[in-house]
């Protein structure tokens, strides 16, 4: 072997030529041994003595001109010196991408450096000529690094290898001094894992570098020119979760993880785990420096960036769910979480659009809604909805569906880590929205709705409330469980509170503020003193702050979807008649329809989000648990079971539960009803609780005062009932399975049906001028509820228990129940029909000019007039049509089974009068006056009514007093009217047995007549004291009145005391129980008429 050959087998053996990174750097080293013998290198940190993974690879040869390894050998100390310092030298190479070397790449050594620095030029100059970095230097190379505007002009190729490597020149060349720093600490942490141990505190030091320049350049931005490093902090997290996502797609965990508040980006992949611990150590940092610039001062130009980034952002777009992300990350840091919430409150707290322009507002924001009431143009959902079939439609809502789903989780697992942070956090966010509802509370008046650019301009947008219901819905399931005990901690005292001041809000929980204003289910009782809690727990506080945010949220929604329903049925009319008469109009009558129905289709997917709606059943059928409860009076830990007769009320905290709660409860399902009825079949177990509020309160002024909220819970009654409705040809029948069982199988149905009577006739006088007109909105909803009843044997049992109650207390002091029920039915049903009719009759003499051309000669003007005339009594005449349907309808069923009560002298009249005048005009000469164009347009059903009247006349035709009592009806009865109704009934294919029977009736009723008018004028010259002074008719059972001292019949009192309690002479309080019997009086009539008999026997036939 040739000396070199042993030279380069020497120093390839050597352990000490490990510590350079080539041979050619151990040759270059001796060579300057020759000249710096006693030259010293700058100090050094001791290193370990492991070998990096730079330095295990030796050049397999060297010049000729190569020293010894004696040589070396020689010189080791000074040697080890160099090597560290040079190895120290190309780690921060490494790291920062930056050198002080600018010597041609062939004689560096390759094994260890990075292919491209940036080369620090006005340093290197500074230095007089070093060339290695190390940890005295690298503070300063590092800031001037970071100064550079154009670090990719100063790139330098570091090795031999000249190929284009684009990866390298864009991460030594990075401008952005937030995205490079992250990029070094990455570096640096991966050199702390494979350095040797004599280096790895300087790995260390240089992962800390990178942390505290970013802190530095945060704290300093003004230094850095042309660069916004906060949107580069905010992008480094934008980025950080975007990773994350991206690793998660088909992950069954990602979910989970969404729900356990943790960040995405903190799992699975490394690159998003780095990204949460540089950001932590840069905050930790910047809380530990707060000389130059507040930490608060840092986060809020981020919060500002992040703001205007996601108020651009629509709801289906998978960016925003990464910016919610970074939100995520925001609120679950207990640090940028109390920043956030100091941030977010309101300069303004009274102002309630400023809640909105918040940056928790913006996010709220996000919707599917028009973000611009009104404006369809630049809106993303349901475009051109008549061209698009009832199919696609369906995917286009399961779609919004989804991501709403999404964002929802999201918006919950914000405000959850927000409330599960520091006491001062917590108490800034329930601040943020006490303020907020309470600023917003003018959202339900009905001025708002009236002046919609006003309400614009002054409030929050219906999105906001949305979303905020739903995220604060959600965050109340974990007691939203009908039997579970932690409903019974709520206290309802928390509402009797009036204005606190901070300290007290703080320390006591109570952020809602106004609700001492609200009423409240009953008045507070005199005598009973408020006994307030000295703190109230977080479920009170969480139910009542959701309960107000769907008030002003949710019912306005409700109502604009009812609205624009009716808005579009009458369009699709209006343009159907214009396209019949080919009325130019037609074509902006559709465009109308179309951007309402887009507007429609985008507010029914918002409002119809099925696992919002499911948590929101949860919550107001556990609201409905703990007001019954609170209506049974139980104050205890366990729940108690419901039972009848209810006991009186004492010391109840009813008196504190503001009605909103009610109302909630009942608009959310009817809303159900009209816009999503399968949600009620699937949760058909929740409607017990339902029942038994409606049971416990509907009828029962002690624990619910206000009669309109207890007349609105018939109406969520009929909304949760199994009753089937006619659908429409080829359409699906709901299913109601469940319902009906549920309803069937409810054990207190004897109180529910006697809650749903007694409600009826409570709403006839409720105090309010309008009441008249109101009462029969009230009842609509109630006729369906009692017809399903009858049909089911237990409930009928129990209507039919009161009717015979009724029977056997007709004179009792306080009037039964069930006879009140029946005078009011049978006013209605008077009232109703006979305005359907005097309608009808408008509407035909409108029709017959119009159709005569009679119009066409009047000015537009009065033509309109006409026109409006027309369209306003088609609207009242087919709401009278439909009432009149109802009680007509009513009173068939029930007469089926119940006789006696119908057949008393007391109603036998009234009813008879009623259905003889009706009759008079659907059979006899009067019915010409009814025939308008189509009776279907205003519900007009006289084949019905003529059908339901005369099976009322058979129902009750075996009782020969009623037989006895129709003659009487000297307005509208005759044989011929009878005759008339038998035609008809033969006319409209009735039943054969059905008419059969009904001429039966006929004669029997007529050999009645005969025999009555053969006594009237018997009776004829009967003298003045004998005659009721109120009905001019012969008193049979006269009675005294005590206040007026006038003798009346007794009939003709009970029908007046029915509707009006006091004496009609002189309006003094009367009940039957205090009028008297005149028995003086009835013997004198009744030894006339028998006077009379026997002179008419004496007389004969012939008279």
């Amino acid at each position: 072997m040739t000396d070199q050959g042993n030279n380069n087998q020497n120093i390839s053996c050597n352990p000490f030529a490990a510590l350079f990174s080539s041979l050619a750097d151990a040759k270059q080293f001796a060579s300057g041994q020759k000249q710096q013998q006693s030259s010293a290198e700058p100090p050094l940190e001791d290193s370990g003595e492991s070998q990096s993974e730079s330095e295990n690879s030796v050049s397999d040869s060297v010049d000729d001109n190569d020293d010894s390894v004696a040589e070396i050998s020689r010189s080791f100390r000074s040697r080890q010196e160099l090597c560290e310092q040079l190895n120290v030298n190309h780690m921060i190479q490494r790291i920062f991408l930056i050198t002080l070397d600018n010597s041609d790449p062939s004689l560096r050594g390759g094994n260890g450096i990075p292919p491209r620095c940036v080369y620090l030029e006005d340093m290197a100059a500074d230095l007089d000529g070093q060339d290695w970095l190390d940890m005295d230097n690298i503070e300063q190379a590092l800031f001037n690094r970071l100064l550079l505007l154009e670090p990719g002009n100063q790139l330098i190729y570091m090795t031999s290898c000249s190929a284009a490597n684009l990866s390298a020149d864009r991460d030594a060349g990075e401008k952005c001094a937030i995205p490079y720093l992250f990029a070094c600490y990455q570096r640096a942490k991966e050199e702390v894992t494979k350095v040797p141990e004599k280096l790895l505190s300087f790995a260390v030091r240089c992962k800390n570098l990178a942390v505290s320049n970013a802190r530095t350049v945060l704290l300093t931005p003004e230094i850095y020119i042309s660069q916004n490093v906060y949107e580069q902090l905010l992008d480094l997290l934008l980025e950080g979760v975007s990773g994350a996502r991206k690793s998660q797609i088909g992950s069954s965990h990602f979910l989970s993880h969404v729900l356990l508040c943790l960040p995405l980006w903190c799992c699975y992949v490394s690159g998003p785990e780095e990204v949460a611990e540089f950001i932590e150590e840069v905050i930790a940092g910047l809380l530990s420096d707060q000389e130059v610039r507040t930490f608060e001062e840092v986060m809020v130009p981020v919060f500002d960036i992040f703001q205007g980034r996601i108020k651009d952002l629509d709801l289906c777009q998978p960016l925003l769910y990464s910016y919610l992300d970074v939100l995520l990350y925001f609120s679950h840091h207990k640090d940028v979480a109390k920043v956030l919430v100091e941030h977010i409150q309101p300069k303004d707290p009274a102002n309630g659009l400023q809640y909105q322009k918040s940056l928790l507002g913006t996010v709220l924001n996000v919707s599917c809604l028009l973000k611009t009431p009104g404006i369809i143009e630049g809106h993303g959902y349901f475009l051109n909805p008549s061209r698009s079939s009832a199919q696609e439609t369906k995917v286009q809502e399961a779609n919004i569906h989804q991501f709403m789903g999404q964002f929802h989780d999201k918006l919950h697992q914000i405000f959850k880590n927000l409330l599960q942070r520091s006491g001062d956090t917590r108490h800034l966010l329930l601040s943020w929205l006490g303020n907020c509802l309470q600023a917003n509370a003018g959202r339900i008046k009905i001025w708002a709705n009236q002046m919609p650019e006003i309400f614009f301009q002054m409030y929050s947008s219906d999105a906001f409330f949305l979303n905020l219901g739903a995220a604060l819905v959600k965050l109340c399931q974990p007691f939203c469980k009908p039997r579970s005990p932690k409903l019974l901690t709520f206290n309802p005292t928390y509402s009797a509170l009036k204005e606190l001041s901070e300290e007290e809000r703080h320390n006591r929980n109570v952020h809602a503020r106004g609700l001492h204003k609200e009423t409240c289910l009953i008045p507070m009782p005199p005598q009973q003193p408020v006994e307030p809690a000295q703190s109230y727990n977080l479920l009170t506080e969480n139910l009542i702050l959701t309960q107000l945010t769907l008030h002003l949220g949710f019912h306005r929604l409700h109502e604009q979807m009812v609205k624009m329903s009716q808005s579009l049925h009458q369009l699709q009319v209006a343009w159907q008649e214009a396209q019949r008469t080919g009325n130019p109009m037609s074509e902006q009558l559709l465009e109308q329809f179309e951007r309402l129905m887009i507007v429609y289709l985008s507010t029914k997917a918002a409002i119809t989000q099925p696992a919002m709606l499911q948590c929101c059943l949860n919550l107001q059928a556990s609201t409905a648990a703990l007001l019954v409860q609170l209506g049974v009076g139980n104050q205890g830990p366990e729940h108690v079971a419901l039972s009848f007769p209810l006991a009186s009320l004492h010391d109840t905290m009813l008196c504190y539960v503001p009605e909103f709660f009610a109302e909630n409860l009942g608009d959310f399902f009817i809303f159900l009803r009209r816009f999503a009825d399968d949600v009620l079949e699937t949760s058909a177990e929740s409607l017990e609780q339902i029942f038994n509020f409606i049971t416990v309160f509907m009828g029962n002024v002690e624990r619910m005062k206000n009669p309109h909220l207890r007349a609105k819970l018939a109406e969520v009654l009929e909304a949760v009932m199994p009753h089937m409705e006619s659908v429409a040809a080829g359409a699906a029948q709901p299913v109601v399975f469940q319902r009906e069982r549920v309803f069937c199988s409810y054990r207190h149905a004897p109180q529910l049906a006697e809650a749903l009577i007694t409600v009826f006739v409570d709403i006839e006088f409720t105090g309010d001028p309008h009441q008249f007109e109101q009462k029969f909105n009230y009842r609509r909803p109630m006729y369906p509820a009692l017809k399903y009843m009858w049909g089911k044997e237990n409930y009928r049992e129990s209507i039919k228990q009161l009717a015979n109650y009724a029977s056997e207390n007709l004179e009792a002091m306080n009037l039964p129940l069930f006879l009140r029920f029946l005078n009011l039915l049978m006013n209605d049903a008077i009232f109703l029909l006979d305005e359907a009719i005097q309608y009808l009759s408008k509407i035909k003499v409108l029709q017959l000019e119009k159709d005569r051309g009679e119009w066409e000669s009047l000015t537009p003007d009065a033509r309109r007039e006409k026109e409006s005339s027309l369209q306003m009594f088609g609207q009242l005449g087919r709401f009278h049509n439909i009432m009149s349907n109802e009680t007509i309808g009513t009173l068939a069923f029930l007469t089926s089974e119940i006789k006696g009560i119908f057949v008393h002298p007391f109603l036998a009249e009234r009813i008879i009068s009623m259905l003889n005048y009706f009759l008079q005009h659907l059979v006899g000469p009067k019915m010409g006056a009814l025939k308008v164009k189509d009776f279907s347009e205003f519900d007009f059903k006289p084949q019905q009514l003529v059908s339901d009247i005369c099976t009322i006349y058979l129902n009750l035709g075996d009782e020969e007093n009623f037989c006895a009592t129709v003659p009487k009806d000297g307005r509208s009865y005759s044989p011929t009217l009878f005759s008339q109704t038998v035609r008809v009934l033969k006319k409209i294919n009735k039943p054969g047995d059905m008419i059969v029977a009904f001429g039966l009736l006929a004669d029997k009723i007529k050999s009645h007549a005969d025999r009555q008018q053969q006594e009237e004028e018997t009776y004829a010259d009967a003298p003045d004291e004998f005659l009721d002074p109120i009905m001019s008719t012969l008193m049979l059972d006269p009675v005294l009145l005590p206040s007026s001292n006038v003798t009346v019949d007794r009939s003709t009192i009970a029908r007046h005391l029915l509707s009006d309690q006091t004496d009609p002479f002189n309006r003094s309080p009367l009940t039957m129980d205090q009028i008297r019997p005149n028995e003086e009086l009835k013997q004198q009539i009744l030894q006339w008429l028998e006077k009379h008999k026997q002179e008419r026997l004496q007389l004969g036939p012939s008279g």
